[in-house]
């Protein structure tokens, strides 16, 4: 029993190893909806209320605007009065440094003539000065407030008492001067200059702001603002149906659904809200399942794909969930149509739509205006998908994204204008969240790059660059074995055309052909496109060592690919184009050689694996139907018809395409390119019968 449950587990690992991936999918992306019942009406300002009147089902306090508290909070703002506390310390210290100061000026008077007593009563004058400027107060301003007018108000700290004051209140330091210098101007003092300068060195501030206390006390304002204006009793209506809902209908809508999510989250069963959300998500992605299992088996067959495609998916809704979790104001921030672009780059575009389409209507579940952003975003992945149809180069996703902000800014205008009926509440800062959406799309290139070679999956833009002639390898194989180049150019072209007629990655079929023979490279004279002078080397040879030479040109193509750090998706390429067949010239010669002794196939087979792609599988076709037809003598019509025919039913009898998702129609559609294209290349004409 114990054996035939791990057998059953073996045998299936690959469904168990989805049906694992599905599973954390669903409980991932569930983990990131809002535990909370959902509000059951959808609503937006300047649309009607397109449900039944609504009754309220119990009291609710109808919550402010943010506009209402903004107001609210300027106002608070303009009429807050700062702190400033009063250092009496610093009068007394003022008045004593004078003093202690003014022995010097005292003497300098005496010598001068004046009279030792005459010279005490300057000294309390001086005293007089600054005793008068300090009971006033000489005040120290923060930069934000130089620009008060005089009669702004501060509270001012004496002691355990704060006393409300105005700035004109206060001596500046500029006014303390100003004022010492008027009293020395009006005063017939004689030296009063030096008692003037002896004065000015006494004076600092002693009127300080006391910016804690004073933001303590600012953010108790705030915290006071009520944040309600009024109540909705319980069966009061709040708005009929075909109302236009504006902004006071707005609010009370938007005070209703607060509360009814503060009442429903404390009696609703959380287990259930989470089996819900389960369910939903769950059909979401069994439907995906599906589609790749329909449609696209071979994805759905490719775990590395499956994997891409979540993770993609995850990504996006994660990022979404955090950003709602932050602010809802940043939505249109959202670079959602990094989706559909990284899929499109991957796959096709019919797959890139429907996991945009599945991803947009997840993060419809748990965000507000779920409509209208689900609208804009479909219609902005369409738009993205059909600029990348013929994706040729990388530039191509600056081109991406300028029609991605236009379609933002299109959609946003015409829903404004649907819902509002002016322009008055088309906003600046959507658009430049546009803007920024559209330019962290982006983005997608570095995804891009990081998933090529977290996955091994090819895209169109490391295929262009890979098939590009002047690549490294590929140029390494024009100048050491020219022939070989020439025939790989000739594989990949009529590959590629049989391929897109077919149905499968065109570019990907090209790019594999024009490496599957670099291997050759290592010996290329033993190879007979190679051979211009006339001599051949396997003369010299046995026919078995002969064989040994062919068949390595595979085994060191993939060890030149690996050096070259070629991706595995090439290198299946170069495994697979002679599959598990036999090098037949040299294993029909050794048989005729050798009449008495039996020969051992394996010694003039290659190692394969089979071809398990359409793409490959049409590589291997085109490359033995192009290198026989070089054979031909005198090549004509019958000739190009039965030598196609003849190599390709072979392979077929021989089972190399068992392990490829080809079919016989494939099979015979590919046949009939390969005949016309070979009659192109020898500009062959078909006969037709004379009128006679």
């Amino acid at each position: 029993m114990t054996l035939r449950f791990f057998e059953i587990i073996h045998n299936n690992l690959g469904r168990i190893y989805k049906a694992a991936l599905f599973l954390l999918a669903v409980l991932v992306i569930v983990q990131l909806f809002p535990r909370l019942p959902r509000f059951g009406y959808d609503y937006q300002q300047g649309r009607p209320w397109t449900y039944a009147d609504l009754i309220a089902s119990f009291d609710f306090a109808i919550m402010k605007s943010p506009s209402e508290l903004d107001v609210e909070k300027e106002m608070v703002l303009k009429e807050f009065k700062p702190f400033f506390a009063l250092d009496s310390d610093v009068a007394d210290g003022s008045i004593q440094a004078f003093v202690s100061g003014y022995n010097s000026v005292m003497d300098s008077l005496v010598n001068a003539g004046i009279a030792r007593r005459k010279a005490e009563n300057y000294l309390y004058t001086g005293i007089n000065i600054l005793d008068t400027l300090y009971k006033r107060g000489i005040i120290f301003l923060p930069e934000d407030l130089l620009e008060m007018p005089p009669d702004f108000e501060i509270r001012l700290i004496d002691g355990q008492v704060a006393q409300t004051r105005k700035l004109q209140d206060f001596f500046s330091v500029q006014q303390a001067y100003g004022y010492i210098s008027q009293i020395f101007e009006d005063t017939e003092l004689i030296h009063k200059e030096q008692l003037r300068r002896a004065v000015e060195n006494a004076i600092a501030h002693n009127v300080y702001h006391e910016a804690e206390i004073s933001e303590m006390a600012l953010q108790t304002d705030l915290n006071n603002i009520a944040l309600t204006r009024g109540m909705v009793q319980d069966g009061e209506k709040i708005i009929s149906k075909g109302e236009l809902i504006s902004e006071e209908k707005y609010q009370l809508l938007e005070s209703y659904r607060a509360e009814y999510h503060r009442i429903t989250g404390r009696t609703a069963n959380l287990y259930l809200l989470y089996a819900g959300q389960v369910l939903l998500v769950g059909i979401s992605m069994v439907v995906l399942f599906l589609f790749l299992y329909v449609f696209r088996r071979d994805i759905y067959e490719n775990n590395r794909s499956i994997m891409l495609i979540l993770l993609v998916i995850l990504l996006m809704i994660t990022f979404t969930g955090l950003v709602i979790r932050y602010s809802d104001s940043f939505l249109y921030m959202l670079p959602v149509c990094i989706v559909p672009v990284v899929i499109r780059a991957f796959f096709d575009n019919r797959l890139a739509l429907y996991v945009h389409i599945n991803t947009i209507i997840l993060i419809g579940f748990f965000i507000p205006r779920s409509f209208d952003f689900v609208f804009m975003q479909f219609i902005a992945g369409i738009i993205a998908i059909l600029s990348m149809v013929s994706l040729r180069r990388r530039s191509q996703l600056f081109f991406t994204v300028i029609l991605i902000f236009i379609t933002y800014a299109a959609v946003y205008l015409g829903l404004s204008l649907a819902h509002g009926g002016s322009f008055r509440d088309l906003l600046l800062t959507d658009y430049l969240f546009f803007a920024a959406g559209a330019l962290l799309t982006l983005f997608a290139y570095p995804l891009i790059f990081l998933f090529e070679r977290l996955f091994g999956l090819p895209t169109d833009f490391s295929l262009l660059e890979l098939a590009d002639t002047n690549n490294e390898l590929l140029r390494q194989l024009s100048m050491e074995a020219p022939g070989t180049f020439q025939h790989s150019l000739q594989v990949a072209n009529l590959a590629e055309e049989a391929i897109f007629e077919i149905g499968g990655n065109a570019l990907l079929t090209r790019t594999g052909a024009l490496y599957h023979d670099i291997g050759k490279m290592h010996s290329p004279m033993y190879f007979t496109e190679n051979q211009i002078s006339g001599y051949n080397p396997h003369e010299e040879l046995s026919n078995k060592e002969s064989a040994e030479i062919i068949i390595n040109h595979v085994l060191k193509g993939v060890e030149m690919a690996r050096k070259k750090n070629l991706p595995e998706y090439i290198i299946d390429f170069i495994r697979t184009h002679h599959g598990s067949t036999t090098a037949r010239y040299f294993y029909t010669m050794h048989l005729r050689e050798n009449t008495d002794n039996e020969a051992d196939k394996s010694d003039f087979s290659y190692p394969g694996p089979k071809p398990f792609s359409r793409e490959t599988a049409i590589v291997m076709m085109a490359d033995s139907v192009e290198a026989a037809s070089k054979s031909l003598v005198k090549p004509d019509a019958e000739k190009i018809n039965s030598l196609v025919d003849q190599i390709i039913t072979t392979q077929a009898e021989e089972r190399q395409f068992e392990n490829s998702p080809i079919t016989f129609k494939d099979v015979e559609t590919a046949k009939r390119i390969f005949k016309q294209r070979l009659m192109n290349i020898y500009h062959i004409r078909i006969s037709y019968p004379s009128a006679s």
